[in-house]
């Protein structure tokens, strides 16, 4: 058993994470932003904290003592060019802090590369109304790479996008972006726990989907 802290525990993939890691035994820390607003994360019995992943000095004092981070966070008020490399920049030196050595992010699939090397927001038809929310969560990653050996980090997305009303299989694969391809929030649920378990994947964006 491990102890996980989840930060955006109460979105759909942070909520996820959180059933899959307490159903293998972890101790987890369900960071949100306001508690208060997420009475059945309480009731669960779990550890359930207020906390901003992009504050380092939070971040290191919310991951002390525990084993792996996953960061499943989103603040949709805060132009996400800023947001998602703050929160990046905030993990590398909290967790670092904290001594916690392992950190997985929930990613998107449309800054993921398709099988012929084109970011999916780049392929023909892609949606483009909400581009600066694409853009915002690839300039987390560069921030991530660009750490180098600073943090074990690995990001996953989904390699497409969630089937909303599937629940858990158990099972997924690793797959290039892909427009049509799908996987439910359990399911990347289980890759993420995966990955902390055992890891097998470092420092890379990694798309996954049903198998």
């Amino acid at each position: 058993m491990s102890r996980i802290v989840v930060f955006g525990a109460g979105g759909r993939a942070g909520r996820a994470a959180v059933r899959e890691a307490v159903d293998r035994g972890h101790e987890v820390t369900a960071v949100v932003r306001d508690p208060g607003r997420h009475p059945d994360l309480l009731a669960d019995g779990l550890r359930v904290t207020a906390g901003d992943v992009t504050d380092s000095e939070q971040v290191a004092a919310l991951a002390a003592g525990h084993a792996a981070a996953i960061h499943a966070a989103a603040d949709l008020t805060a132009p996400p060019g800023a947001f998602f490399p703050d929160a990046a920049r905030a993990l590398l030196a909290g967790l670092a802090r904290a001594g916690t050595p392992r950190l997985l992010v929930v990613g998107l699939a449309s800054v993921l590369p398709t099988a012929s090397g084109t970011p999916l927001m780049d392929t023909a038809g892609y949606p483009q109304e909400y581009r600066a929310f694409y853009l915002g969560h690839a300039a987390g990653v560069e921030v991530l790479r660009q750490a180098g050996a600073v943090l074990d980090w690995l990001v996953l997305s989904p390699a497409g996008d969630f089937d909303h009303a599937a629940g858990r299989t158990g099972s997924y694969r690793s797959a290039p972006a892909d427009a049509g391809s799908r996987i439910s929030y359990a399911d990347l649920a289980v890759a993420l726990l995966d990955e902390i378990d055992a890891p097998r994947h470092h420092g890379v964006h990694l798309g996954v989907e049903r198998a």
